[in-house]
Parts: structure tokens; sequence; C-alpha cells
């Protein structure tokens, strides 16, 4: 069964065309071809179907890249590109990205070759954010794969006091917000992810390789 959920997702990846909610294929900003000092680059990766749709990887995109680096040009002077990039483990593209950002981890099934790529890029300084995952469930989900990448690095949570929280803004509360997921029902977590989560994991060093927000809303 996991092997068939794999080759279906893998499938839909190469097939993959981003689209703008229900308003068809999104069209590419003039300045996409930009060369920039940053990119939101975002992880394909094995998983089921969403919906009958590509894989859980694909939520979102392209929409959430665009309006995000519109709030990092604006709120910083990091020259950003407007055009995300879809990056694989597959092939060593995504040794070109130092920041990547994996979106519903919780239903990612990756292979031991995908693991031990993984590892090997957040050793060499990649950094993977992980985001809009909920429940014990999808936890278990995400740290099948995530133990094989680190069996030998704790998941702990990030501290108020870390500097992550205190770049542009002291980030000392820990918020929930809820998603469109949650109307009407007036609730702000999903599943039994009632509380939730800024976690990491740490090199030696002490820098986060790893940001992982867990039941954020």
């Amino acid at each position: 069964m996991v092997a068939t959920f794999c080759c279906l997702a893998m499938y839909a990846q190469r097939g993959y065309m981003p689209f703008n909610d229900d308003e068809g294929p999104a069209i590419a900003p003039k300045d996409a071809s930009e060369k920039t000092e940053w990119a939101f680059a975002r992880l394909m990766y094995p998983s089921g179907r969403f919906f009958g749709q590509a894989g859980y990887w694909t939520i979102d995109a392209p929409k959430a890249e665009r309006q995000f680096v519109q709030g990092v040009r604006r709120l910083t002077r990091i020259h950003t590109r407007s055009k995300e990039e879809f990056v694989s483990l597959e092939s060593d593209e995504i040794f070109k990205w130092p920041w990547i950002y994996a979106v519903e981890p919780g239903h990612w099934l990756l292979s031991d070759e995908d693991c031990k790529k993984l590892r090997d890029y957040l050793l060499r300084g990649g950094f993977l954010m992980t985001d809009d995952f909920h429940g014990t469930d999808e936890w278990e989900v995400f740290m099948a794969s995530m133990s094989k990448v680190f069996p030998d690095k704790p998941v702990v949570e990030i501290d108020s006091s870390d500097a992550i929280f205190h770049v542009l803004y002291d980030l000392d509360d820990r918020v929930q917000v809820p998603g469109i997921v949650n109307y009407p029902f007036h609730q702000t977590y999903e599943k039994d992810g009632r509380v939730p989560h800024w976690r990491a994991i740490y090199d030696d060093r002490g820098r986060i390789m790893v940001a992982i927000c867990f039941n954020p809303g």
C-alpha cells in the first residue's frame, strides 16, 4: 500500500501544474526569472492524494508562496524572488536551495533514500520548515520519516528566548490561528491538536536545522 501511494504521488508531481484557487493555472510574474538573494522553495514529497488532486505537498501552492514573499519584500531588505520553486529529493537540486518549506508533513512517506538525502542537505547547512499538520496520528507519520533522517537527534520545544522568535518582532505568545477548515465550528484546532507547538531539531552547534510548526491552527 505504501509503495502504491508513493508511486501515485511521484506521478502526480511530474505533471503538477500550480493553480491559483479556481482561476486556472497560475501566471508567472513578469520578474519570475530574476536572480535574487532568496527564493521560497517548497519540498515535493511522496504521499497519498489530497481529495483526488495532486499530493499533499501541493496544498495552497503557489498562492501561499507568492503572498509570503510579498511580506518578506515589504518587511525586510532581503532581495526576494517573486516566483516559487518546487524541489524534489530525487535529485541533487535541493542543494541549490538553502531554505525549504514542507506543508502537511503529517502525510509524507519518505523513502530511505529520501531520508538520507534530506539528512545530508540539513547537515550541509540547509534549513527545513515544516507546517500545517495536526494531531497525534499526523505527528506519528511525520516522526516515522523524521526519525530516519535524524535517529540521533531529539525533537525539542523551542524556548521563548531563542533568537528565531526575536528577529523582527518579539514573539513571546503561542497563538493558534484557525484555518478555513475550522469554519463555522468556532474552534482553533484540528483533530486532537488542541495545543500548538513550535519545535525544532538543532545541530551540534545549536543551530536550528528543522523548524516544526505543529498544531498551528
